[in-house]
């Protein structure tokens, strides 16, 4: 009878940590899938500013009267070309980060969990915009109006190579991971 009644509460205690397993996984899963589509939106709002960015980079190359607006005083005047910063919105990662914490890699396939992670670094190299537009706007030679159409063109390509160009591809894999995740083999 204390070996059946061992025996029960080892398979009982069991049973209960694998359905608080799974359902941690679940939370996580939603939680990652949750955050995802915030940065879907996100990334879709970011696009949207730096198309109009890039735009008014165009129209400086093309005046010099603006080119002279934008260097003045010794000072680069960045809100003439990104009237709300460099990078106005920023992306969320905590619930990718806690799940990585929490094995939660283990629990899915490694083809998916490739793909979650070449979503988040992507996302990570569309903040880096930040940093290297601003390499470009506090160097000294971005303050000399006679070097302002080349920092213009720096700080397009930046904004093409780090963001624009790679924004169209990365909202279709956050579309086909969202998929992934949401798909009952992985819950």
């Amino acid at each position: 009878m204390i070996v059946f009644s061992f025996l029960l509460a080892l398979f009982l205690s069991e049973y209960v940590n694998t359905l608080h397993e799974k359902s941690n996984t679940n939370i996580q899963l939603k939680s990652i899938v949750s955050e995802l589509e915030y940065n879907k939106k996100v990334l879709q709002e970011i696009h949207k500013y730096n198309l109009s960015v890039l735009h008014n980079i165009d129209s400086a190359l093309s005046d010099k009267k603006f080119q002279e607006k934008i260097v003045s005083d010794d000072e680069f005047h960045l809100d003439l070309i990104a009237p709300q910063g460099i990078l106005f919105r920023y992306f969320e990662n905590s619930a990718w980060t806690i799940a990585k914490n929490n094995n939660f890699i283990s629990k899915i396939d490694i083809q998916t969990v490739s793909l979650i992670t070449k979503v988040y670094e992507d996302l990570g190299r569309i903040s880096n915009v930040e940093s290297e537009v601003a390499k470009i706007i506090l160097d000294r030679e971005s303050r000399n109006v006679k070097q302002i159409h080349s920092s213009l063109v720096l700080i397009k390509d930046t904004y093409h190579g780090w963001a624009v160009d790679r924004t169209p591809g990365l909202i279709s894999q956050i579309e086909i991971v969202i998929n992934l995740l949401r798909q009952p083999t992985n819950q």
